[in-house]
């Protein structure tokens, strides 16, 4: 699977779009420290991955990473966020 920040893929003669894509992780305390309780970036992007291959997807291109925090952190007592990314799923056509 390719993934690129950028709208492009070295090398592609054409991209075929199949759909916008999105995966998060599960909802955590923020700032906790991402040795002790894993790479929450690592983990949204392997879900993105995953529900790329789901639709036979070679690439995703546009990737976008952003942090979402709880709309509830008041009532909770706790700040909670989750990493979220996104991307364009697409067939690549090869020279």
């Amino acid at each position: 699977m390719i993934i690129s920040s950028s709208d492009r893929i070295e090398g592609a003669r054409s991209l075929t779009v199949i759909g916008r894509i999105r995966a998060a992780t599960g909802w955590h305390v923020a700032g906790r420290n991402r040795a002790r309780d894993g790479d929450w970036k690592e983990a949204a992007l392997l879900q993105l991955i995953a529900n790329a291959e789901s639709v036979d997807a070679d690439a995703v291109i546009g990737v976008n990473y952003e942090v979402d925090g709880a709309p509830d952190a008041e009532a909770t007592g706790l700040a909670l966020q989750r990493i979220s990314i996104t991307g364009m799923a697409v067939k690549i056509g090869r020279v």
